[in-house]
C-alpha cells in the first residue's frame, strides 16, 4: 500500500497512482504551489522543484480533502488558541479558519503555521470604518502587527448584516468594505481579501433554483454594488447555506447527500440530488440576474449538529457525519453544481468545537467537529490518521474550564458565531427593504435508492484515471 505524505504544511490532492521503478507510489500536487512529490511504500523518493521544506508522513489511506472551519469561542472549557493552532496544523486536514472577531490571541497563535486565518469586523464597527482614518487605525491595530507571519486571508466585514440590520449598518456596509480595501492596498497588504457573509435570507426563494432571485431592495441597493466590488478585487461572495434547517422527514436523504429521487427544475431540466447544490445554484442564478455569474462563491458557514433538543430528532451524530462527509467530498471533488460545473468552493464548516455557552437550543451547542478536549465528535476523515467515516460519538466533553492565560475570549456579540436560523433578534430595516426569511425549499419526492455513493466519489475516480497518463509523464520527468 502506498503511504501518503504532506509537505511544508501545504494541503495536497492526489492526482494519480503510478508504478515507477517497481514501487507503488502516489503523485501529490500542492494546491498552492507547483510542487510534486512521489512517496513510495518503502521510503520517500523525492525530486521536488522549488521546495526545501519538511516532509512528514500523514498516514495510509487518509483523506486529503483540505477544508476550512469556523473557530467560535462561546465556551468556558475551550483549549487555549496555541494548542488549537498546533492541533490543526499537525493532526488535521484543516488548512484555514474563520473567527468571528479580531481576537489577537488567536491571530498570534496561528503565526507561522501556514494556516489561513479570516477575521471579522464586528457589525457595530462598520459605520466608523467608512472614514479612511479610522480604517487605517483599524488596520494598524488588528492586521499590521500580525501579518504576514499570520496568513490573514479575508477580512469579513460584519456577519449577516443584511439579515439583521439596522438600516444604518446596511447602508454603510459596502462603503466600509471599499475603504478597508483601499487601506490594505496602501499598506501593501493587497493579498488580503474583503467580503461579508450573508444568510440565505437574501433570497426570495431557492425552489426552483432557476427562479431564484435576491430580495427586492437588497438586490440593487446592496448586493449589486457589493458584487461589483468583489469582482474588481477578485474576492468571493460569502453565503451561509444550512441544509439542516431545511430538513423534514420527507427530504432527509436530499439534505444529507444520500440517494433520493431528487428535485426537478422544469426550466432547466435538471434534477437536483442534494439540497446543497440546490441552494448554491439558487445563489448563482440570483447573482447572474444582477450580471455577476463569475464571482466566486465562498461557503462561509455550513454544518449539522450532532445533538439537539428532543424535538429535533435529525440532530444526531449519524446525520452530522453523513452531511459533513458528503460536503467535504462535494466541495473538494471539482464536480461543482449543475449550473456551476467544474467549480470548487472554498468552504468553512460550522464549527470547530462544541460550545457550551451557546443557545438557547441544544442544537447550537453541538455543531462542533470536536469536543473541547480535541476528541472527534464523529469521524469524517478530517484527521490525518482517519480511515473513513464513522458516525459514532467518540469521547466526552471536557467540563472544566481552561485556566490558560491565552484562552480565547467570547465573541463580541451574542449572535456572532451562530447560524442565522436560530437567532431571534428581529429585523429592523426601513420600509422598502425586504425582511429576512429562511431559504425556502420544497421537499423532493419520496426518497429512492438512485445511486450507491456520495456525490463526487465516482467523478473523482474518473478524473484521476484521465489524468494518470499526464501525471506519469510528469513524475518520470521529475525523477530523471
Amino acid at each position: 500500500m502506498a503511504i501518503v505524505y504532506s509537505f511544508g504544511g501545504l494541503s495536497a490532492m492526489i492526482l494519480a497512482t503510478v508504478m515507477i521503478k517497481g514501487a507503488m507510489g502516489i503523485v501529490v500536487a500542492s494546491s498552492k504551489k507547483r510542487e510534486t512529490l512521489l512517496a513510495t511504500s518503502q521510503d520517500i523518493t523525492l525530486k521536488i522543484k522549488g521546495f526545501n521544506g519538511q516532509v512528514t508522513r500523514v498516514d495510509e489511506g487518509c483523506s486529503l480533502y483540505a477544508i476550512g472551519v469556523n473557530y467560535g469561542t462561546l465556551g468556558d472549557n475551550l483549549p487555549p488558541p496555541s494548542q488549537v493552532a498546533h492541533f490543526l496544523k499537525t493532526q488535521t486536514n484543516i488548512d484555514r479558519v474563520k473567527i468571528f472577531d479580531v481576537n489577537t490571541t488567536i491571530i498570534k497563535a496561528f503565526a507561522n503555521t501556514n494556516i489561513l486565518v479570516s477575521v471579522t469586523v464586528p457589525n457595530g464597527d462598520i459605520p466608523s470604518l467608512t472614514d479612511p482614518r479610522n480604517a487605517r487605525r483599524w488596520i494598524d491595530t488588528n492586521i499590521k502587527p500580525y501579518y504576514p507571519a499570520t496568513k490573514i486571508h479575508y477580512i469579513c466585514v460584519g456577519t449577516e448584516v443584511l439579515h439583521w440590520g439596522p438600516q444604518d449598518l446596511i447602508d454603510n456596509l459596502v462603503p466600509a468594505m471599499k475603504v478597508l480595501h483601499a487601506g490594505l492596498v496602501k499598506e501593501g497588504f493587497d493579498e488580503i481579501k474583503i467580503s461579508s457573509p450573508h444568510s440565505l435570507g437574501i433570497l426570495m426563494s431557492s425552489d426552483p433554483p432557476s427562479g431564484a432571485s435576491f430580495r427586492p431592495g437588497w438586490d440593487v441597493g446592496s448586493l449589486g454594488p457589493m458584487l461589483q466590488f468583489l469582482k474588481e478585487t477578485k474576492s468571493g461572495f460569502m453565503v451561509n447555506p444550512y441544509t439542516y434547517f431545511g430538513w423534514s422527514p420527507a427530504n432527509n436523504n436530499f439534505c444529507l447527500f444520500k440517494p433520493n429521487d431528487g428535485l426537478f427544475d422544469k426550466a432547466t431540466g435538471i434534477t437536483y440530488t442534494n439540497q446543497f447544490d440546490q441552494l448554491m445554484d439558487a445563489v448563482h442564478v440570483s447573482m447572474k440576474k444582477l450580471g455577476y455569474p463569475d464571482v466566486e462563491i465562498v461557503v462561509a458557514e455550513t454544518g449539522w449538529p450532532s445533538g439537539g433538543d428532543p424535538a429535533n430528532v435529525h440532530a444526531n451524530p449519524t446525520n452530522a457525519a453523513e452531511y459533513i462527509g458528503g460536503l467535504m467530498k462535494k466541495v473538494s471533488s471539482g464536480d461543482g453544481t449543475p449550473l456551476m460545473p467544474g467549480r470548487k468552493f472554498e468552504t468553512y464548516i460550522f464549527a470547530l468545537f462544541n460550545e457550551n455557552l451557546k443557545g438557547p437550543s441544544l442544537d447550537e451547542k453541538n455543531f462542533g467537529l470536536f469536543q473541547p478536549n480535541f476528541t472527534q465528535v464523529y469521524n469524517v476523515g478530517i484527521m490525518h490518521a482517519s480511515q473513513g467515516p464513522s458516525p459514532s460519538p467518540s469521547g466526552s466533553i471536557a467540563d472544566t474550564p481552561t485556566s490558560s492565560a491565552d484562552a480565547p475570549s467570547s465573541s463580541s456579540g451574542p449572535f456572532d458565531d451562530a447560524p442565522f436560523f436560530n437567532k431571534t433578534t428581529p429585523f429592523t430595516g426601513s420600509p422598502g427593504q425586504a425582511p429576512p426569511g429562511s431559504s425556502t425549499t420544497t421537499a423532493p419526492n419520496a426518497n429512492a435508492n438512485v445511486r450507491e455513493s456520495s456525490i463526487g466519489t465516482t467523478s473523482m475516480n474518473v478524473f484521476f484515471a484521465v489524468r494518470s497518463a499526464v501525471v506519469v509523464i510528469l513524475a518520470i520527468y521529475l525523477l530523471v
